[in-house]
Order: C-alpha cells, then structure tokens, then sequence
C-alpha cells in the first residue's frame, strides 16, 4: 500500500522468543517478517530462543536483544510496580486467555490449596521451578507460601514447559499439577486417564497476589473435563511485547504498525482451533492490544492513535 510506513536506513533487529517451537517464536517471527518486509535490503533480523519470563527482561536491559515477549501480563505489571523494568516500553499486547490452575486426583482429600498442607509430607507437585527466571514456578511457589506451605519441604517434580507436568501428573507420577496453558488439548485429555478436581487458591492468597498488581480470574464451570463449578484462581493472560525506551520511534511504530495491520497473518496460524481454547486468542482487537501493563513507547502510541480507524490489510497470510 503507498501509505505504508517504510524505514528509510538498514536495521540489525534482535528478538527473543520462546524455546523454538512455542507462541512467541511465532510472534516474534511474525514481526521480524512484517518489518523485514517494510526495511531497506541489507536489513538483518534474528530471533534468538529464550525462556519467555524474567530472562527476557534482563536480556532487554544487557541490550542482546531489541525487542521480546513476557508472558503473563500481570507479571509484567508486577515488575513494572517494583521498578524492575525502568528504561523499558511496551510496543502492545497480544491475547491469551489463560489460566494458572491447581488439580488434584479427585481421592485427595482436599477442597482447596491449604488443606494440602495436611498431607504434604505424601505429594509430589509437578510445575515449574522458582529459579529467578520461570515466572510459572515464581506464581506457583508464592501462592504455596501464601496457602501456608512451606516449599522448602515440599517434594517437586520440576519442568519448564507445561506439557511435561500435565504427563507426569496424567500418568500418576504427581499428586498436585500447578501450571498454565490450560486451553491446550494436554489439559482436557487428563480425565481421560485419571479423575481430577481442581482447587481454588483461597480469597487470602489471591488478596495477597492483586496487592502486587496480579489479580485473580475465574475458569467457567465446563471449561476443563470434569470442572463442575467455577473456579476461582490466578490470571495468567497475555503476551506483552516488550522493548527499551531508547529502540529507535520509527521502528518501534513501523513494529506496532505490523502488529495491528497484519493481525490476520498472526491469527491465520491459530484459526484451526476454536477461539476460547487458542494460544492465541482471535480475532486480535487493537484497542486490547494498546492497553499495556507499562506505559508503551512513543512510536506505539501514535501508531495505535493513526490505525484507531483503519481496516487491517487485505493480503491473504501465508497460513490462510
């Protein structure tokens, strides 16, 4: 189109994404090809794999990378209200309906995520470690101590990513499942092969967690197999595409253009699965995108204000 914004010099961009095969690898490579496609030849963009949690935000600030993708939001307001993202903008949002869930096998005698404290010394808990960068095992480990157990005597079973979590307690190997990802198949397959009950968190540790800018969400009765009742319990929504306030305001525009105008080549990879149970939620709505947990980046906002009425391009994506 000839209105178009195009960079007018070469640029070296660097983005962080996921592991390699995830959402943010998709995102980020979805904007790298955008904005390649907008720049002078001779431009060069990488997208190097990180962990999508607290990594993503020290490599912003070590200057290895540009621009990169945190999940969930209300982590990254968490750290915005504590002042650990000082220098950093956001470009927008990019929608995930999530949730972080707690399951149990339906013979646990429990009703909620303090009454495991009486049998602590029997479970095995599969999520994530709290190791200074998995923003999971930050949540999970902070709600135990919140709920009064105390992790330091509790026995886990550690993974990064969910899915090998979900297996392990699918299979028996875990009592107590704390992880996200909850629109994926590998949560609605666990009843098949074992009965599960979900606990809520409790009004005190959700209380505790919205103090931080954090705050609770429900998961509709229906959603996961055998949720009778809706479940109270922590949001754990939405990429936030992240970047330092001094990237350069033409590109950070030309990026947030890419994102609003071409949302459909995004959304084209997720449209095989219903809305409600996508990684990526869709159709993607500009004005959600624009409300950030930290202030966006001058470029982002006068292009959100200059798209506010604009259709988004006709080119059919690559997925379509």
């Amino acid at each position: 189109m000839a209105d178009e914004p195009r960079l007018d010099h070469e640029v070296t961009l660097h983005f962080r994404g996921d592991w390699g095969q995830a959402n943010m690898h998709r995102i980020c490579g979805w904007l790298a090809q955008e904005i390649g496609d907008r720049a002078p030849e001779g431009s060069r963009f990488a997208v190097w794999s990180g962990r999508g949690g607290l990594d993503q935000i020290e490599a912003l600030h070590a200057r290895t990378c540009d621009i990169t993708v945190v999940t969930p939001a209300c982590a990254v307001r968490m750290l915005h209200r504590a002042g650990r993202l000082d220098g950093l903008s956001a470009l927008g949002v990019i929608g995930q309906r999530d949730r972080l869930v707690v399951a149990v096998d339906t013979a646990l005698p429990v009703r909620t995520v303090s009454e495991l404290a009486a049998h602590a010394d029997r479970l095995t808990i599969a999520t994530s470690p709290d190791d200074g960068v998995n923003v999971i095992g930050l949540a999970a480990h902070k709600g135990l101590r919140l709920a009064g157990l105390d992790p330091d005597k509790l026995t886990f079973a550690y993974s990064e990513r969910p899915f090998p979590a979900i297996t392990r307690f699918a299979n028996g190997e875990a009592d107590v499942l704390i992880h996200e990802a909850v629109m994926t198949p590998h949560w609605q397959r666990v009843a098949a092969v074992r009965p599960v009950k979900y606990l809520p968190w409790g009004d005190e540790v959700l209380e505790a967690f919205a103090a931080e800018g954090w705050p609770g969400a429900v998961v509709e009765a229906g959603y996961l197999p055998g949720l009778e009742r809706d479940l109270r319990t922590l949001e754990f929504s939405d990429f936030v595409v992240l970047c330092r306030d001094d990237l350069a305001e033409d590109v950070a525009h030309l990026a947030t253009w890419c994102m609003v105008q071409t949302r459909r080549a995004l959304e084209a990879q997720y449209a095989h699965l219903p809305a409600d149970h996508s990684p990526v939620t869709y159709p993607l709505v500009p004005e959600d995108m624009a409300r950030a947990p930290l202030p966006l980046h001058p470029g982002a906002a006068r292009a959100y204000a200059e798209l506010a009425a604009r259709d988004v391009l006709p080119d059919a994506p690559v997925w379509g």
